[in-house]
């Protein structure tokens, strides 16, 4: 990577545009090309055929895992495949002075970067494996291999990046990770692309007819779905669920919601990727949005409702607590509480003057503090205090 005098980064990731399935995606579209503006970015990442190529203004290089590790029947074969991507993520000299890694999918590819071509390595944690113990339902005994992959990927790291305050010290407590070595730095959003513009078209194509209340989130135990079903059995309102699931962790929990949902003629499910832009409509047309989730380190999706004028009721876990303030810009409820998720949902949808005080601050909330221009700003100061610039 040519870096003509500039400071350049490779970043590593399972994930990357057009393949995004989840947060991290997101969060690393946005990342690299608010990142040009400062440095060289160069981005590593799997494909279903290696080569180049770019995306908005990032160099994009694709590697695949080895293909004796995909015929691997068992569900442990999708570790050892992470691990052989790893190994082919570094195969190629680096030219960057930063290698910045995303997961527990990459984080050795770090390891191997620094001992390979000596350089500085970063990582930033949006969650952390031990914590996400239903893993192990896609994983298999793989799960022991990820947890061992995560830890031994951040110990090796030079600086590494939480995306909240819970999650530093999650870092810590987990893994006896001391304190200097963890930066705080939120995820952030396109405050531009994200604010609210109701689409009623795009919303009736998608067989919506009604006032609905939305949930946008992978199919996993992680994100409370299941939770947020049995909640919705106690609100005494009108409004539908609309739940937009992208990628399943298995087929099981695809089938499992199925049969939970069935027949519910309150319930409007979505099993498929949207757009961008249909994903907008959906959150700037809702009556409120729901993140029920057990385990958040950040909770992007909350920055993106927020944005486009959808109240908030979330969990009270990890870094969700960093970005609603209860009462104030949206209402928290405890993690797996299934009745204080169906009471603060009714509550607010019957409280219109509650509801629009969350929508004006939940938006300049989001303005004030999570832009990805400011997010980036802060990462390039890291790397260049790492690079000795």
């Amino acid at each position: 990577m040519q870096n003509h005098g500039r400071l350049s980064v490779t970043m590593m990731a399972l994930e990357y545009p057009p393949n995004i399935y989840g947060g991290v995606g997101i969060h690393l579209k946005y990342l690299t090309t608010a990142l040009l503006q400062f440095m060289d970015v160069e981005v590593r990442t799997i494909g279903e055929n290696e080569g180049a190529g770019t995306f908005e203004g990032v160099r994009v290089r694709y590697y695949t895992p080895w293909r004796a590790m995909k015929e691997i029947k068992e569900k442990y074969g999708k570790a050892l495949e992470t691990l052989s991507l790893d190994l082919a993520l570094v195969k190629d000299e680096i030219g960057s002075e930063i290698v910045h890694t995303h997961t527990w999918y990459t984080n050795l590819a770090g390891l191997y970067a620094k001992k390979l071509y000596d350089k500085k390595i970063v990582a930033t944690v949006h969650s952390l494996e031990p914590l996400r113990p239903w893993k192990s339902e896609q994983l298999g005994s793989g799960y022991n291999l990820s947890v061992w992959m995560e830890r031994t990927g951040l110990e090796a790291c030079d600086k590494i990046i939480a995306v909240s305050n819970e999650m530093k010290k999650d870092i810590e407590r987990v893994y006896g990770i001391e304190s200097d070595k963890i930066a705080v730095i939120h995820n952030g959003i396109d405050i531009e692309k994200y604010r609210k513009n109701e689409n009623p078209a795009m919303i009736k194509e998608l067989g919506i007819d009604a006032p609905y209340i939305l949930f946008v989130g992978r199919l996993t135990r992680q994100k409370g779905v299941f939770e947020l079903v049995e909640a919705m059995e106690r609100v005494k309102v009108n409004e539908k669920l609309v739940l937009v699931t992208g990628k399943p962790d298995t087929k099981e929990i695809e089938q499992e919601l199925e049969s939970k949902v069935r027949g519910k003629k309150n319930i409007i499910w979505i099993n498929k990727m949207l757009s961008e832009e249909q994903i907008i409509a959906l959150y700037s047309s809702a009556r409120l949005f729901v993140c029920p989730s057990r385990y958040e380190p950040f909770g992007i999706i909350n920055l993106e409702a927020m944005a486009c004028g959808a109240p908030v009721v979330a969990s009270a876990t990890g870094g969700i607590k960093e970005v609603i303030n209860s009462g104030v810009n949206g209402l928290l409820v405890p993690p797996g509480d299934v009745t204080a998720l169906a009471d603060a949902i009714e509550h607010l949808l019957t409280d219109e003057q509650l509801r629009l005080k969350f929508i004006e601050a939940g938006r300049k909330r989001v303005e004030q503090e999570f832009s990805w221009h400011r997010i980036a700003q802060k990462t390039y100061q890291l790397y260049e205090e790492l690079a000795g610039k």
